[in-house]
C-alpha cells in the first residue's frame, strides 16, 4: 500500500514523492513569476518563494497564499453539537437561511409611521427587529403601538434601551403577552441589556448591576426564549480593535455576566442561556467568516469549563462593520456591505444587520431618502439568500483548508488574549480593561498608518478619489463615535471642501511634466491620485524642458505654490535637477518630485523639497501641502 497525503487524488492515491514533485514544480514557477517583478534571478528567492506572498493580520496571523492538503485539519462536529463551530442549529431552515435585521427608532418619526414602517418591511423581507428606546429614540410607553401587528413568534425583537431598559422590558413583556402566539417558546427576544461594553464605550468603570442579575433569573424562567445580555463586540471594533482583541474582549465580558449570575445563584446552564453576542462584519470576508466560527468555539470552550458544554450555543447578530464606512463616494459602501453580509451569512450569524450605505453621514446629506438607503440595505442580504441561495447549506465554508486554519489561528490568538484578562481578573477589573485599551488603541495606530501609507487602499478615500462628488449637505454626523478608518482623509477633503466655499476654488498644485505622455502619464496619474485624496486638484502642463518651463507656467496662469515633477526614471537622470533649478527661478514654492529620491542625480544642487512614492505618509504630506498652500 503506498504512502499517501489524505484528500489527494487523481485516479488513485498520489504519493508523498509525486506531492514533493508537485510542490516543487509550483515553487518554481512562483519563484519565476516573482523573480521577473522583482527583476532578480529566481534563485536568489530561497526555497520556499511563496513566502513572500505571507499576509500577517493585525493579530500576527500569517496567511498563505495558497491552502493545500497539507493544511487539512480532523473534520469538526456537525452543526449544532458542541463545540459548535459549524453553526448552534442543526435543523436551521434552510429556506430560509439567517435573520434579515433591521434597526428602528433612530430617525424620528411617530408611532404610527414607525409602525407603517415596521409592517411595511417586514412583508418585503426583514425578518428580525432590533429597536432603540428612549430618549431621542422609542418611548418604552410607545412600544405597543410600534409593534402593533408583528408576530413575535415570527419576528425575533431585540431592545436597546439602555437606562430605559426597565421601562422598555415592561411595555414588551405587556405587548407579547397580549399577542395570539400558539408556541410561546418560539418567541424569540434580546433585551440588549449591555453594561460592561457600553461602559467602554464611555470610558467608566465596568459592573454588572444588581437588577439586570435579576432580571436575568427571571427571563430564565420564562415560557418565551429570553436572553437579557447582549455582549456587544462591536465596542472593540469600532475603535479600532482587531478580530482577536473583538472575541478576546467579547468572551471576557461574557465569562464576567455569567460569572455574576452563577455568583447569584443561577445555574451554569442557565447562565449561559441568557447571553447573546453582537459582532462586527468587515469587507474582509474570509476574516469575518472565521472571527464568527472562533467566537462560537471559544464560548463552547467557556461552557465547557464551566460544565455545560451543551449550553455554549449562544447566538450571534453580525452588524456590518460602522468603521468601514466612509463619507466620501459613499456608493462603494453598498459593496463594502455586501461583502460584509456575505461573511456573516456564511460564518454563520444567526442573524445580519446592513448598514445603510450612507449610515457615516448626516441623514439626508446625499439627497437621497432614507427608504432607498434601508431597500438597499435590506435587498443586499435578500440578494445574498434568495438568489445566491447561501443561507441553503448550513456552513459552507467548512472544510475549506484556509477558513478551517484562519479559524483555528484567530481562536488561539484571542483565546490567549482572553487568558490574559482573565489573569488580571476578568473583564471588570480596571487593569484587565487597561491591557484591552492599550491593545486596541496599537492596533488601531497600526491600523491607521497603513492606510495613511496606502498600504491599505480604500477605494474613493486613500485610492481612485473624485474631487469632482458633490460635497456632501451640513449635518449631525452620525457614527460620530466610531473611529472609522477613512477619518484621516477624509478631515483633508474637509478642509478643501471649506476653501472652495471661501474662494470659489480648490486648492491646487502644478504637476511639471518632462518627456511624451508615454513616459510621464504614469507618474502624472499617480500624483493627480494622490493629490486628490487630500483634496488637492491637479494642473498638468504640457510636455516642458527646463529652458520652455517657465513659459509653461506663466501660460497655464495657474498657482505654483505646489509642483510636482513628473517623468520616468531615466528622464530624471537627464534632465530632473536642471527643472528643479528653473522651477525655483520661475518662482515656484514647494518642489517635488514624483519617484524615489535615487531616481534624482546626487551631485545635484538643487533639489526638490521632498519625493512623492506609494511609500510616504500621505496624510502627514497632504497635511503640510494644504498648510502652504493657505488651506485653513
Amino acid at each position: 500500500m503506498t504512502d499517501s497525503t489524505p484528500g489527494v487524488r487523481s485516479g488513485g492515491a498520489v504519493t508523498n514523492e509525486d506531492w514533493d514533485a508537485a510542490q516543487a514544480a509550483w515553487r518554481k514557477s512562483v519563484a519565476g513569476v516573482l523573480a521577473r517583478g522583482r527583476r532578480v534571478e529566481p534563485d536568489t528567492l530561497g526555497d520556499t518563494p511563496e513566502q513572500l506572498l505571507v499576509h500577517t493580520t493585525y493579530d500576527g496571523v500569517e496567511v498563505q497564499p495558497l491552502y493545500t492538503p497539507a493544511d487539512e485539519l480532523p473534520e469538526d462536529p456537525l452543526p449544532g453539537v458542541f463545540p459548535f463551530e459549524r453553526g448552534v442549529d442543526p435543523v436551521r431552515d434552510v429556506t430560509t437561511g439567517w435573520h434579515v435585521s433591521a434597526r428602528y427608532g433612530d430617525e424620528p418619526g411617530s408611532p404610527a409611521e414607525l409602525n407603517e414602517q415596521i409592517l411595511g418591511e417586514l412583508e418585503r423581507g426583514v425578518t428580525a427587529l432590533w429597536l432603540a428606546v428612549g430618549e431621542d429614540a422609542i418611548a418604552p410607553a410607545d412600544l405597543a403601538a410600534v409593534l402593533d401587528g408583528v408576530l413575535p413568534d415570527l419576528a425575533p425583537i431585540t431592545l436597546d434601551a439602555g437606562p430605559d431598559l426597565a421601562e422598555a422590558v415592561a411595555a414588551l413583556d405587556a405587548f407579547v403577552a397580549g399577542a395570539a402566539v400558539a408556541d410561546r417558546a418560539a418567541v424569540q427576544i434580546c433585551l440588549g441589556a449591555a453594561p460592561l461594553t457600553d461602559a467602554m464605550r464611555a470610558g467608566a468603570a465596568a459592573k454588572v448591576p444588581a437588577e439586570l442579575i435579576e432580571l436575568a433569573a427571571a427571563s430564565a424562567a420564562r415560557t418565551e426564549t429570553v436572553r437579557t445580555f447582549v455582549v456587544d463586540g462591536t465596542a472593540f471594533h469600532d475603535r479600532g480593535g482587531s478580530d482577536a482583541e473583538e472575541l478576546a474582549g467579547a468572551i471576557a465580558a461574557g465569562v464576567a455576566y455569567v460569572r455574576a449570575l452563577v455568583a447569584a445563584g443561577m445555574s451554569a446552564a442557565d447562565a449561559l442561556g441568557q447571553i447573546e453576542f453582537r459582532l462586527a462584519a468587515t469587507d474582509d470576508q474570509f476574516q469575518t467568516i472565521a472571527k464568527l466560527r472562533a467566537g462560537r468555539l471559544l464560548w463552547a470552550r467557556v461552557a465547557e469549563v464551566l460544565g455545560a458544554p451543551e449550553a455554549g450555543a449562544a447566538p450571534q447578530h453580525a452588524v456590518t462593520s460602522a468603521a468601514m464606512m466612509t463619507r466620501r463616494d459613499p456608493w462603494v459602501n453598498m459593496l463594502r456591505t455586501t461583502l460584509a453580509g456575505f461573511g456573516a451569512g456564511v460564518g454563520g450569524a444567526e442573524a445580519v444587520t446592513v448598514l445603510e450605505f450612507d449610515a457615516a453621514l448626516p441623514t439626508g446629506a446625499l439627497g437621497t431618502s432614507q427608504s432607498f438607503a434601508r431597500r438597499i440595505a435590506r435587498n443586499t442580504q435578500l440578494l445574498l439568500l434568495e438568489e445566491s441561495n447561501l443561507g441553503r447549506v448550513i456552513d459552507p465554508g467548512g472544510g475549506s483548508w484556509y477558513i478551517e486554519t484562519l479559524t483555528d489561528q484567530v481562536a488561539e490568538t484571542a483565546w490567549a488574549l482572553f487568558q490574559r484578562i482573565e489573569g488580571l481578573g476578568g473583564f471588570t477589573e480596571a487593569e484587565a480593561v487597561a491591557l484591552l485599551s492599550d491593545r486596541i488603541a496599537e492596533t488601531a495606530a497600526r491600523r491607521e498608518g497603513d492606510i495613511a501609507h496606502r498600504r491599505t487602499a480604500l477605494t474613493g478615500i486613500n485610492e481612485f478619489p473624485n474631487l469632482a462628488e458633490p460635497v456632501p449637505a451640513a449635518g449631525a454626523e452620525r457614527l460620530s463615535d466610531v473611529a472609522r478608518y477613512a477619518a484621516g482623509f477624509e478631515a483633508l477633503r474637509d478642509r478643501s471642501d471649506a476653501h472652495l466655499a471661501d474662494t470659489g476654488a480648490r486648492p491646487g498644485a502644478v504637476l511639471v511634466a518632462l518627456g511624451p505622455l508615454a513616459e510621464h502619464n504614469v507618474r502624472t496619474s499617480f500624483a493627480t491620485n494622490l493629490l486628490a485624496s487630500g483634496g488637492i486638484e491637479a494642473t498638468a502642463t504640457d510636455t516642458v524642458t527646463a529652458e520652455s518651463v517657465g513659459a509653461a507656467l506663466t501660460e497655464l496662469g495657474a498657482p505654483t505654490t505646489v509642483t510636482v515633477v513628473c517623468g520616468t526614471d531615466k528622464r530624471y537622470a537627464d534632465e530632473a535637477a536642471a527643472t528643479v533649478a528653473a522651477l525655483r527661478a520661475a518662482g515656484a514654492g514647494q518642489v517635488w518630485l514624483a519617484g524615489p529620491e535615487k531616481a534624482y542625480p546626487a551631485d545635484a544642487e538643487a533639489r526638490p523639497d521632498g519625493f512623492l512614492t506609494m511609500t510616504i505618509d500621505a496624510v502627514e504630506t497632504l497635511t503640510g501641502m494644504l498648510d502652504t498652500l493657505g488651506v485653513k
